[in-house]
């Protein structure tokens, strides 16, 4: 079966038109657990889910491009970074959280369009994880569960938010200490070359 090249961008961009839509579900009803919210949170997990569907779509059929590996990261931080400031702002997480991940979102994201004339940087293993266990801890801080399974499910959406914030962390500090190694070996392979 062929697949059209430009398909797992498409599904890309609209990952990324998503995000404000979601934003805006949640946020409608002032957090109640309604069907706005319900809405807001299906509408997240199809959203994020659609990450795997246009990477294994692009590899399976050989279409990875540079646009591709620039704009996936983007479309999941705009979806999680969403998630994150609506919570907040509804008084579900601690701004400190959402701070502290977007800081390491928005600093990625620059630095991916500062090199973007050098390199492209993809999305790492380490990266992948993260976006993962954000879009677990998301979908469980989102989906309003404790009326249906009880209270204990509160303890499980802070342990999985805790497992995101520390691959978030750890994830930047990967990205980093990747570039400083990957620009070292760069400068020394032009010196060998000149």
């Amino acid at each position: 079966m062929a697949v059209p090249r430009q398909l797992p961008n498409a599904i890309t961009i609209v990952r990324i038109l998503c995000a404000p839509v979601f934003l805006w579900l949640l946020l409608a009803d002032a957090g109640e657990g309604g069907a706005m919210r319900w809405a807001a949170t299906v509408l997240f997990i199809v959203a994020i889910a659609t990450d795997g569907i246009d990477g294994y779509l692009a590899r399976r059929y050989e279409i990875v491009t540079d646009l591709g590996k620039l704009l996936d990261p983007i479309a999941d931080k705009a979806l999680t970074g969403c998630a994150f400031v609506g919570l907040s702002i509804l008084g579900e997480l601690p701004w400190w959280v959402t701070i502290v991940v977007l800081v390491r979102e928005v600093g990625i994201t620059v630095y991916r369009f500062a090199v973007v004339s050098d390199h492209v940087l993809a999305a790492a293993w380490m990266g992948k994880l993260k976006t993962v266990a954000q879009a677990v801890a998301l979908s469980l801080a989102l989906a309003p569960l404790a009326p249906l399974v009880g209270e204990w499910i509160h303890v499980v959406s802070t342990v999985t938010m805790w497992i995101a914030v520390i691959l978030t962390i750890a994830s930047g500090i990967d990205y980093v200490i990747s570039e400083v190694r990957g620009r070292r070996a760069r400068r020394s392979g032009g010196a060998h070359v000149e």
